[in-house]
């Protein structure tokens, strides 16, 4: 069985990020390391191939500047290879322009699984998995607490307010999971010296098929106007009980329309 692994590649949220004055976007000139969010389908996809007695992991990931660095840690925790678009028609591209790259990656590889985060940690647009799916005309299945594979089927826990749905999709699929789906693996020293020698085939826009108009700033739909500050927090109201804290309690909350 072969699955691909969509992973993104982002400044480390430990560090202050930098917006470009001209572009209102986050700086990407910095080291990247691999979205927190991404180790659980890395996690997911290891011990499905490990489950199905035989197969291979490949990544897949957009970056600038040719960054691998966040797709060696996953290569150090066992993924097989990596295929990555780093292209400088990029820069400004949109979740719409970021699939359609993706999708075409993706294709080329011919797998039997696609996984995916629910959204990334820098971007919460949550929109690229269905895109991806749509777009290489695959079943797409969302917030996957559990995956199981038998028999040429995905049969999966959605995750949902009340619980969990089960459903079962042919493959090949796109399912996208959610965080805590399986308990990522820590890279071993052995993984790491192993992650250095294992193939990253470096691919462009016009590798893969794609219009330049098709992805950056020309192709994107969406255009940043304005970036304000969020608004600080205000202190709450502090209620002194004198024997009536519960009725001004409940006014409060009667106010929200809680009650």
């Amino acid at each position: 069985m072969k699955v691909v692994v969509c992973v993104k590649q982002i400044p480390d949220p430990a560090d202050p990020g930098e917006l470009d004055p001209e572009t209102k976007t986050l700086k990407r000139d910095v080291k990247l390391i691999l979205d927190e969010s991404d180790s659980y389908g890395v996690e997911m996809a290891l011990q499905l191939v490990d489950a199905a007695g035989d197969g291979e992991v490949h990544l897949v990931s957009m970056a600038p500047n040719n960054e691998v660095s966040g797709l060696r840690t996953a290569l150090a925790m066992g993924a097989d290879s990596a295929t990555l678009i780093s292209d400088e028609t990029l820069r400004g591209t949109d979740a719409l322009g970021t699939a359609k790259v993706l999708a075409a990656a993706i294709g080329r590889a011919e797998p039997d699984l696609v996984i995916t985060a629910t959204e990334s940690s820098d971007g919460y647009t949550g929109t690229v998995p269905e895109q991806i799916a749509a777009l290489l005309g695959l079943p797409s299945v969302t917030f996957a607490k559990a995956i199981e594979v038998s028999d040429g089927t995905a049969h999966v826990k959605r995750q949902t307010e009340a619980g969990y749905d089960e459903v079962t999709c042919p493959l090949p699929a796109v399912v996208s999971v959610t965080a805590g789906v399986v308990e990522p693996r820590y890279p071993s020293f052995k993984g790491i010296m192993a992650a250095k020698s294992k193939p990253v085939e470096e691919v462009t826009v016009a590798d893969l098929g794609i219009a330049a108009d098709q992805v950056g700033w020309t192709g994107a739909r969406q255009e940043i106007t304005d970036i304000r500050p969020a608004p600080a927090r205000e202190a709450g109201e502090i209620i002194e009980d004198e024997g009536d804290a519960h009725e001004r309690i409940i006014a409060f909350l009667d106010e929200l329309k809680v009650l």
